[in-house]
């Protein structure tokens, strides 16, 4: 509930987050959706197209609480695509692929929108701030990997940047707030694919587990599921345990890939 305390309590910092979060979480649930009804329809299951949820306006997708537990613990869902998989060319097949599309429309947003972070990096400043001397922790110039350290630092403004001269070599300030939205962005995408391939039901990762390792032999009767869904929003609602899983994992996920590319264009 921290960010909805902070927005509350008028935290400038939490709205501003807020408002980079909204968008995001609205186009990454869509986009999921859509990915699964889309799939489902090459597969030979035309029932999400007849539904009207291949749809890209979010109100066709979204699902009151999973949408809410996005926002407030950073991880939710939307509401399941209709599937019927009798329709399936390939029942195996069709239903890994259509239960892996939007896991991986998710995976493919995240990479996109991290390279696009990292790209926005070299139009913020000057060229000249990584031959320079401005000083950060006893350099003689600042690394690429260090300036992008300290855009993410900031709370929406440039203290930081003053306090250690930087603020001459920005050339470009409305960047740094695509900068942030797509952060946002990527940890969003990044988080929606982790959590769904949770092996839980009725998540996506239940699907692939089942027909990966069972080949579709696995069936839980429609009140288990109910009931471990309600466990598993309680647990979310409750206690850490989920939430912090699965913040470890995104941040490490997250910090190896936005690194991997810092290096790479960064070098260029």
């Amino acid at each position: 509930m921290g960010i909805l305390s902070n927005v509350l309590s008028g935290d400038i910092n939490a709205i501003i987050t807020l408002l980079y979060q909204i968008p995001a979480v609205l186009i990454a649930l869509t986009l999921h959706e859509v990915a699964h009804g889309y799939m489902a329809m090459k597969c030979g299951d035309p029932t999400a197209q007849m539904l009207g949820r291949l749809s890209l306006n979010p109100l066709h997708h979204l699902d009151p609480i999973g949408t809410v537990c996005m926002f407030l613990f950073g991880i939710g869902w939307a509401k399941p695509v209709p599937v019927n998989p009798r329709n399936y060319k390939n029942f195996k097949r069709d239903d890994i692929l259509v239960s892996f599309a939007g896991i991986a429309v998710n995976l493919f947003l995240f990479l996109c929108s991290s390279v696009l972070m990292v790209i926005v990096q070299m139009f913020l400043f000057k060229p000249e701030l990584f031959t320079a001397a401005p000083f950060l922790s006893n350099k003689s110039f600042l690394s690429f990997q260090d300036v992008y350290s300290l855009v993410l630092m900031q709370d929406h403004n440039l203290s930081i940047f003053a306090e250690i001269g930087l603020t001459p070599f920005l050339q470009n300030e409305w960047l740094l707030y695509v900068q942030r939205f797509l952060m946002r962005f990527s940890m969003v995408n990044m988080s929606l694919a982790l959590f769904n391939l949770l092996p839980i039901p009725p998540l996506d990762g239940y699907h692939l587990f089942n027909d990966i390792l069972f080949r579709g032999k696995l069936h839980i009767p429609a009140k288990a599921v109910r009931g471990i869904t309600l466990v598993f929003m309680l647990l979310l609602a409750f206690t850490s345990f989920l939430d912090g899983l699965l913040s470890t994992a995104l941040f490490f996920v997250q910090d190896k890939v936005i690194w991997f590319l810092l290096w790479i264009i960064g070098g260029l």
